[in-house]
């Protein structure tokens, strides 16, 4: 399954994993997490750019605490008609690209976004299109923030129901090899959450 595959996939999920599916969820400790690191190191009026956003569940937990510079990145088109009856405040205050994270990021300007994150997103970005991580290190001013799954021991693909393909990555040797500090790193349930500093 190449990155253009995983891409369709995503973009026309519905049932589990779907917009709809996070919608209902809410946020959680995930989404506590992010804020948590956030808001420990930046203000309130921060740019604050989610890959993945969905239906924007962790996006909603930032305005809920004060955050209104919001901006997501999302394949799915249907995450904006699920967030508009979910989270009806952030349809208005956020903005949404849709579209895949890799046609998107380039359009930013270098240092666009004070915070960047990603929630259990990086680790669907399929080996060929692993150039983007380049991008998002050029884009994030301050900070980012990753809350994947890791794997155990040398494993480097596994599926989720058979289909779902998470292709685990160390964060720390990623993201320090493109130039940034990694300042925080702690187990969650079952992801690793890491904060890592641009400057």
């Amino acid at each position: 399954m190449d990155s253009q595959e995983v891409r369709r996939q995503w973009a026309e999920r519905s049932g589990e994993f779907s917009p709809t599916y996070y919608a209902y969820r809410g946020p959680d400790e995930r989404s506590e997490a992010v804020l948590d690191a956030i808001k420990r190191r930046l203000d309130t009026d921060a740019r604050v750019l989610e890959l993945g956003c969905s239906s924007g569940r962790h996006l909603s937990h930032l305005y809920d605490n004060g955050f209104r510079d919001l901006h997501g990145i999302e394949l799915n088109p249907d995450a904006i008609e699920v967030m508009a009856e979910h989270y009806p405040e952030l349809v208005d205050a956020a903005t949404v690209h849709i579209g895949a994270m890799e046609d998107i990021v380039g359009e930013f300007a270098d240092d666009a976004f004070d915070a960047v994150y990603s929630v259990e997103t990086l680790q669907h970005i399929h080996p060929d299109a692993e150039w983007v991580f380049a991008e998002l290190a050029r884009i994030t001013e301050d900070l980012l923030v990753t809350v994947e799954n890791e794997g155990e021991d040398d494993e480097e693909l596994n599926y989720v129901n058979d289909e779902v393909p998470l292709h685990y990555r160390d964060w720390h040797a990623v993201f320090t090899g493109l130039g940034l500090t990694e300042d925080e790193t702690r187990a969650g349930d079952r992801d690793t959450i890491r904060a890592f500093t641009a400057r």
